[in-house]
């Protein structure tokens, strides 16, 4: 967990709608769609996994580098 390199962004997407999408996670090494759920539980908002990144409804940036680094994610490899 502590060696990977995870990206956080947001994208804007039709009618101005922002998405949280988390990047850089590796699919061997962890279940997407348990961290998925929790995230979605804890920010109390809709999101999908696509490919090895997982999509967040909404500009969730600053809550989601806190719930990673609670999950024992290095913070300095989040950005």
């Amino acid at each position: 967990k502590e060696q990977q390199r995870i990206n956080v962004k947001v994208n804007k997407r039709r009618y101005g709608k922002e998405v949280t999408v988390i990047e850089g996670l590796d699919p061997t090494d962890i279940d997407l769609e348990d961290l998925s759920k929790f995230l979605k539980g804890k920010l109390a908002c809709g999101g999908t996994v696509k490919g090895n990144s997982i999509e967040l409804q909404g500009n969730h940036r600053d809550r989601v580098k806190e719930l990673l680094s609670m999950k024992g994610y290095s913070t300095e490899n989040i950005s």
